[in-house]
């Protein structure tokens, strides 16, 4: 029995172990980290082995942003287009981000532009083929994305060399990368103006080994070709003698290698410096010719230089006419002498200074284009002919240079700028980015380019404001319409993606963005009107306040008192954000007749400010109803000394404020339940005496509005009595109250003086209202409480209360008299007020004028006496008659 045991367990080890070592999937992902330069191209390799299914498996790759550790984002699928996020699916449809398949169980991932945003944890994923899940199915691996700071140059030059002399050049080579990494420098040869294929000359390794190119091999054994490095930056390539096979253009080109984890080196960065061109002249009579450009891709406006190198022995003493071609059509020729000639379609363009051919020496000419246009786009050559004399048309060898193809591209054809952001909506507080992409017929880094942001804000003002502007300098200048966003802005710039980083995301910040590109020529030496301009789509963004969670207890409920006690009502909230602050405001919903029009009793800010509403304003209100918070989230209304006017329905409303970057806001706001206050009745009841259900008073006037208490009362009883007013079915208010000891409340001081209360005798709360107005009118009532003082250090009890009859006052308009009839027609009154001053003007001018007349018919009298009394004197009449003639 022990035997066949011990062999079962044998058995079911054995196939345990052949299960493990068949059909066990596991998925290989490049070991990381990896460090990769912004702008790169990027590979990831992925495979898959011990699978069971089809050869041929497919592959999902999916990303891990820091940001977001824990949520995968979809990049690229072999198997399902619509896999990749909207995130990457533009760059997978462009094949920006695209998947290369090695072989049927392994891939490449290829991303062709590297992004900043593109660092991150990457898995490969490979879905199930197998009978079974055994084994792995993903793997991960880390990818950063640092700053490409490899910087190569070296001075173009034209050389020309006699066969066998010496020639040098050097090239500056520098890193800042944080990482470890090395460098490898060499130097490279195209042997024709249109070579595309370069030769190896030299190189120094990664590895710091001199590697020769293998025409260069016995050179360099025999030391005759060389690589030193001569400081921290500077290397230097000699050639001891030349030869006619070095001539061509010669560039330095640099590499920035770093080790992965798998020990494997990869060249994370490359760059080429501007091409020297080499003129070699041979020993004999032959006549070489040699044509090179600085650049031959080239944007209009550009400037392009040629340069025709003739190799010639003894070429001091003889004699060279040189022919300029563009596509096999004369441009312009330069005899021996120097003298410059130009074809006519060139002849306008040369004396507006556009175009420029000269000779440099007997061996180097040179053409100048300042400005070159589309038609300048094509194959140059240089054509040498050799004469005897600088006179002679008989050339004794012409020789032709090889070709050079020059591409002129159109500027400002094409320039689209598009701009995204992937969220449209943020919350305040979190941060967005906009992308401004730039597409065009040319390559952008070539050219000064200057890109603006501008925004408009929402709700829209008509125009947009700049916010900031990169100047092709690199100079930044802020826009002054939105001052605070130069301290929240973040720029950065990646390949032909611009981007604009806004942190802390503030209701200012809400509106329409969009992106402006600018592009100058090249070559230009001062900026001014930029060679064209594009303006990008708007992109709107939504700034929103964070969702309320804010829940207040709805519940009902319901308290009775007694009255002259002490009550409170409950606010309670159920569930709201830690950081949130409240505000409740208590409402009352009196008892019916009232309308449903809730009374406003006091409003408790989250700064501990109160304000109370009209109806409870008062000092005396006050003092009685008091907000108080008991504990986090449960608030009070304490009601002092209640009485039978506070019966009712009470609610709270509770605001949720919470700080957001630049401000307090509202997040949202809940209702509480009502809960009703009533009053316990107490067990006697007074008794008041009818009254008139109706008087009539003329405005102006006063009445008396009677109160009168039947009965005898206890000794000890003390009473307080309280006049209510409203209008026809609508909500009552008090007038005034009579405390238990003597004072009197106007909860409407304005009334203070036009109210008296009259007391002939304890039982009489009768009310005279003095200068009856219109707005008087309405529905009034009394209302009588009957106290008794409790035992010793306790309050009053309410023992009893009556409530009287309601009493409509109607009011009539004042007799109409003479003098109100006066009053009342403006008309009538200013001819009645001028009038006597009329009549007190018209008898002053009368007065005068009698006063004149008279004084002049005095005067006359006065003459006629005097002449009499000169006639009875005696004195001779010839002399008063000569006075009188």
């Amino acid at each position: 029995m022990g035997l066949a045991r011990c062999l079962a367990a044998a058995f079911l080890l054995l196939r345990l172990l052949l299960g493990l070592s068949t059909g066990q999937r596991v998925v290989t992902v490049q070991k990381g980290p990896l460090y990769r330069v912004r702008g790169s191209h990027v590979t990831l390799w992925c495979k898959v082995s011990g699978y069971q299914g089809p050869s041929e498996q497919n592959f999902q790759w999916s990303i891990y942003l820091p940001s977001a550790p824990e949520r995968e984002v979809q990049i690229v699928s072999t198997v399902d287009p619509f896999f990749p996020y909207a995130i990457y699916a533009q760059r997978v449809r462009s094949r920006g981000i695209y998947v290369e398949r090695v072989q049927g169980d392994a891939v490449l991932l290829h991303i062709t532009d590297l992004q900043d945003r593109d660092a991150g944890e990457y898995e490969c994923h490979t879905p199930n083929t197998d009978e079974r899940y055994f084994g792995s199915y993903s793997a991960k691996t880390n990818l950063s994305v640092i700053a490409d700071t490899l910087w190569a140059s070296m001075v173009p030059q034209v050389l020309t060399r006699t066969e066998g002399d010496a020639v040098e050049l050097t090239c500056e080579v520098s890193k800042s990368t944080a990482q470890h990494t090395h460098l490898s420098v060499g130097w490279y040869r195209l042997q024709g103006a249109g070579e595309r294929r370069a030769e190896e000359v030299l190189t120094l390794s990664k590895d710091f080994v001199l590697r020769p190119g293998p025409s260069y091999v016995q050179r360099f054994l025999a030391g005759d070709v060389r690589l030193n490095k001569v400081g921290n930056t500077t290397y230097k390539l000699s050639i001891g003698g030349a030869e006619p096979s070095d001539r061509g253009q010669l560039y330095c080109e640099a590499a920035e290698w770093i080790e992965d984890p798998d020990e494997t080196w990869k060249d994370i960065s490359r760059k080429q410096t501007g091409r020297t061109s080499l003129a070699v002249m041979s020993q004999g009579r032959d006549l070489s010719v040699d044509i090179a450009a600085a650049e031959t891709s080239l944007s209009e406006g550009d400037t392009l230089q040629l340069n025709c190198m003739v190799g010639a022995q003894k070429s001091s003493s003889r004699h060279f006419q040189v022919l300029w071609l563009l596509n096999s059509v004369e441009v312009a020729r330069v005899d021996p002498h120097g003298v410059l000639i130009w074809e006519d379609e060139y002849e306008e363009r040369a004396k507006l200074g556009q175009l420029r051919a000269f000779k440099q020496s007997n061996v180097v000419y040179v053409l100048t284009i300042y400005e070159v246009e589309l038609k300048d786009n094509g194959t140059y050559h240089c054509s040498v002919s050799e004469v005897k004399t600088p006179g002679d048309f008989h050339s004794i060898k012409t020789n032709l240079s090889s070709g050079i193809q020059v591409d002129v591209k159109p500027i400002g054809l094409g320039l689209h700028a598009m701009l995204r952001s992937r969220i449209a909506t943020v919350r305040y507080g979190q941060s967005f980015e906009l992308d401004c992409q730039v597409n065009a017929r040319y390559t952008v880094k070539e050219v000064p380019v200057s890109v603006g942001w501008v925004f408009q804000p929402s709700p829209p003002t008509g125009h947009y404001h700049e916010l900031v502007r990169v100047l092709p300098s690199g100079t930044v200048a802020w826009g002054t319409a939105q001052p605070h966003f130069q301290a929240k802005a973040q720029l950065t710039k990646a390949a032909t993606s611009f981007r604009l980083r806004i942190h802390n995301a503030v209701a200012a910040d809400q509106g329409t963005y969009q992106c402006e590109v600018e592009v100058w020529r090249r070559n230009a030496l001062t900026l001014g009107q930029p060679a064209a301009t594009t303006r990008s789509n708007a992109v709107g963004i939504k700034v929103v306040l964070p969702e309320s969670k804010l829940q207040v207890s709805t519940k009902e409920s319901s308290v009775e008192i007694a009255g002259g006690a002490d009550t409170a009502i409950e606010c309670k909230i159920m569930f709201a954000q830690n950081n949130s602050h409240f505000t409740v405001i208590w409402y009352l919903l009196p008892p019916p007749p009232a309308d449903a029009n809730p009374l406003k009793i006091i409003r408790a800010h989250y700064s501990s400010i109160l304000e109370y509403g009209a109806e409870f304003s008062s000092p005396a209100q006050k003092s009685r109803f008091l907000s108080q918070r008991v504990s986090s989230n449960i608030f009070w209304l304490r009601i002092l000394s209640a009485n039978p006017r506070d019966q009712g329905r009470y609610y709270c409303v509770v605001e949720e404020w919470l700080w957001l970057v630049d401000g307090w806001y509202k997040l949202g706001e809940g209702t509480s339940g009502r809960t009703t206050l009533k009053f316990k009745l107490p067990e006697h009841e007074l008794h008041l005496e009818k009254t008139n259900g109706s008087i009539s008073v003329r405005e102006g006037e006063e009445v008396t509005l009677h109160c009168l208490l039947r009965g005898t009362r206890l000794p000890t009883a003390h009473l307080s009595a309280t006049w209510f007013w409203g209008e026809e079915s609508g909500r009552t208010r008090p007038l005034l109250t009579l405390h238990c000891d003597g004072t009197i409340e106007y909860p409407q001081e304005s009334l203070a003086g036009r109210l008296h209360l009259r007391r002939p005798t304890a039982g009489d709360f009768s009310l005279t209202l003095h200068s009856v107005e219109k707005g008087d009118a309405g529905v009034y009532h009394c209302q009588v409480q009957e106290w008794q003082q409790q035992t010793e250090g306790k309050d009053r009890a309410l023992e009893a209360w009556a409530h009287s009859e309601y009493i409509r006052l109607t009011t009539i308009p004042p007799e109409s008299t003479v003098f109100s009839r006066i009053c009342s027609s403006p008309p009538l009154l200013n001819f009645i007020l001028y009038l006597p001053l009329v009549l007190i003007l018209l008898l002053a001018l009368a007065g005068f004028c009698w006063y004149f007349k008279f004084r002049k018919s005095k005067k006359g009298n006065v003459t006629g006496d005097q002449l009499m009394e000169l006639q009875g004197s005696g004195k001779p009449s010839w002399s008063i008659m000569a006075d009188v003639n």
